[in-house]
């Protein structure tokens, strides 16, 4: 087995822990819908929210679909800070990638929108120790599809047998095993730890 040179991390449930009910909570206030009947809208309408995180449409197309959608009376700004304010920082991913960063490189490959990497991705507190970023609205594709995984290879200029990766859904693991990645399944810290250490990483 190749040296492993670089850890690929997921965003959301592996580095932070997300509720997108805190946003629906929130645009209640401006529906005539209530919290639940909102998600439910959008559940149903997965496509509006797919076409903004592979960058089909822009944040803008994207606040207006929600809006028609929703019949939501939302100004902008306050749609853009509820619709962010959804993440929780898990510490113990945290700590773990500054334990990590000494001796390996990081990646960051996350399927998201451009709203939810610019307001809610990019401040968080580890942001800068990663040394390559793959975000499927820039790509133009979602995992588990193969071109986020290439993305990353080719910005980390390593090869498949030398990085590992760490997601919480099986799908998008398998999709990196398929690409030759040490794919990990995320499932809680001490089980990750134990994994890392399976495969020789030091932390």
């Amino acid at each position: 087995m190749d040296r492993i040179q670089a850890i690929i991390f997921d965003f959301g449930r592996v580095l932070c822990d997300f509720d997108i009910h805190r946003f629906f909570r929130r645009a209640a206030a401006f529906s005539t819908l209530p919290p639940g009947a909102l998600a439910s809208l959008m559940n149903s309408a997965t496509d509006v929210a797919n076409r903004y995180e592979t960058g089909l449409i822009t944040s803008d197309e994207f606040y207006e679909a929600v809006c028609r959608l929703a019949s939501l009376r939302m100004p902008k700004d306050e749609f853009v800070a509820a619709y962010t304010d959804i993440f929780t920082p898990i510490p113990a991913s945290f700590e773990l990638l500054r334990r990590l960063k000494p001796r390996y490189r990081l990646a960051l490959l996350s399927n998201t929108s451009a709203w939810h990497f610019e307001h809610g991705i990019r401040p968080v507190a580890v942001f800068p120790l990663f040394d390559a970023v793959t975000l499927s609205y820039e790509v133009g594709a979602m995992k588990p599809d193969p071109r986020m995984y290439r993305d990353a290879l080719r910005k980390l200029q390593l090869p498949a047998s030398a990085c590992a990766y760490i997601d919480d859904l099986r799908d998008n693991v398998e999709a990196g095993r398929a690409l030759g990645l040490h794919a990990l399944h995320y499932t809680s810290h001490e089980a990750l730890v134990s994994d890392l250490r399976s495969l020789g990483i030091e932390q």
